[in-house]
This record gives C-alpha cells, structure tokens and sequence, in this order.
C-alpha cells in the first residue's frame, strides 16, 4: 500500500504499468473507493493499492475551518494489515494560498494561523514516525519511506538562468552532483527516521530526481498550454526507477 500525496500516485499507477507489462495476459481489476484504488491481479491474488494521504496527520474541518494537527494521526487503522507499507508527504507542505489546502495549525491545545512550514512538516513527520512504532507490526510488515522530490521551477539552479522551468527540458542534469540548494526537505525526512526504533527503509530518491529536469509533464498535463507542470512525473522514467529500487530494497 502507497500512503501519500499526488506523488505517490505517480509511484503507484508506475507500479501498476510495470505489473500489468510483466503479465499482460492476468485478468486485473482497478476500482476505487473513497480516497482508496487498488489494482488486483486476480492470477496472483495480490492487491497493490493507493491510500490518498497528503499530509499523514488529520487534516480536520471545524467551526473555525480547516486545522491541521501535527500532533494527532486518527485514520492509521486503514495502514494495518498490509505486507509493504510506502509512505510519502512533503508535496502539500509547500502550499500557499489559493494552493492551501488548510487554514490554521494545531500543535498540542494550541492553534495558531501560521508557522514555518517546514517546522509544521518536522513536527508532523515525527507524529507518524512515533504512530509507525506504536502501531506497526514490523514482523509481518515492512515499511518505505518514499524520499522527497524535487520541482524544477528556476533554471538558475542548474545553471541556465534563462530556462522558463522545466518547459522544453530534454535533458537530465549532466554529473552526479546537483548545483543547486539542497532540498528542504531531505534533511528532516532522515533526521526524523534515524530517531525510528524500528527498520523503515528510506527510498532516497532526492537527488535523482534533481537531476532530472527533463523528466515532468511541463505543458502535457492534460489541462493545455496555460498549465505547466513541473513538479510530477511522467511515468516511464523517474518513477519507474523508484519502483526499480523499491524492487531491488524488497529483495
């Protein structure tokens, strides 16, 4: 089971083509429920499924609007159970404005208008790391980390101030070595898991995805020129390699 943001979908609907391409001859059933899909093959009674979760914590709606409590996880019973858990948020942490999806943070009894995000997101993050403990059983269940990945909106931090994002980008960064900033990201995400008791396997997809400038929608996202979108990714290539390293850290 994926848990995650729109970029584990990404990572789902890859594993699901790569599945399907291996068998393509397995009756398979692909039906969604709520925030839950699942793709079934029947021939191999296994369930790969996709549990829409932008932030881990509740995200609740009060009188006053919507809160989001870093402190409270009341929707992980829908997390027990499964062989493989693959978690993912960071997407939705970034948003502002008419992109936020909520209106005031909840820390303890205290609920405030605004905080640094990337406080929020560390204080969440270490919610879940803490329920993860509590509530998983690690003998039956193994449990991802899906790392975070990056945007490609500037074309000064690869070097080409004049690039318009990620429009009409062919090719990946050249090197092993990103030349821009660090992701914001990627530090909280591994200084909340070295605090885990329990073996959760970070998929570290940071810096690959850095790397590959090349590889969003850009203008084909299905909602034409006037969308750009540079933050997913187009199947065949990033995500296809997560799930290749998922595969490999499954073996």
């Amino acid at each position: 089971m994926f848990v995650g943001d729109s970029l584990s979908n990404n990572m789902w609907q890859s594993l699901t083509c790569m599945l399907h391409v291996a068998v393509p001859n397995s009756k398979y059933n692909l039906t969604q429920k709520g925030l839950l899909s699942t793709f079934y093959l029947e021939e191999y009674q296994v369930s790969i499924m996709f549990l829409k979760n932008g932030f881990l914590v509740d995200l609740a709606y009060e009188k006053i609007g919507k809160v989001l409590k870093l402190n409270s996880i009341s929707t992980g019973n829908q997390w027990k159970g499964v062989d493989t858990l693959i978690f993912n948020t960071f997407h939705w942490w970034n948003h502002s404005g008419r992109y936020q999806t909520w209106d005031y943070f909840q820390v303890g009894d205290k609920i405030v208008k605004e905080m640094d995000h990337m406080e929020a997101y560390k204080i969440a993050l270490t919610t879940w790391a803490k329920w993860v403990d509590s509530n998983i059983d690690f003998s039956k269940t193994k449990v991802f980390f899906q790392g975070v990945a990056a945007v490609h909106l500037d074309g000064k931090e690869w070097k080409d101030p004049k690039a318009n994002g990620c429009i009409g980008q062919t090719q990946p960064v050249l090197g092993p070595t990103y030349p821009g900033p660090s992701h914001p990201g990627e530090a909280i995400v591994k200084s909340v898991l070295s605090i885990i008791e329990n073996p959760v396997y970070l998929l570290d997809i940071t810096l690959l995805t850095q790397l590959r400038k090349d590889g969003h929608p850009s203008i084909y996202a299905g909602q034409g020129p006037k969308f750009v979108d540079c933050s997913h990714w187009c199947l065949p290539g990033a995500p296809d390699t997560w799930n290749e390293l998922l595969y490999a850290a499954l073996l």
